[in-house]
């Protein structure tokens, strides 16, 4: 069965990097366009989903404040 998520920003990205801390891990994906974000996620979770480079993976995105920044 298909997961639906609430989020609407959901993006398709590739693991480029997973390092693990003792309580938190940081997950470096890369987007389809070469761009980067990194995620804080929990070490339990990276090691229960088994992250490694090269994993194909949703980033999604869920948050009450975005920022938009423009030149003038």
């Amino acid at each position: 069965m298909p997961l639906q998520f609430s989020a609407r920003n959901r993006l398709q990205a590739t693991v480029k990097a997973v390092k693990l801390g003792d309580v938190m891990a940081e997950v470096t994906v890369a987007l389809p366009d070469g761009q980067e974000l990194v995620a804080a996620i929990t070490r339990t979770s990276a090691e229960t989903l088994q992250l490694q480079p090269g994993d194909q993976v949703v980033a999604i995105i869920k948050s009450t404040e975005v920022m938009v920044g423009k030149e003038v």
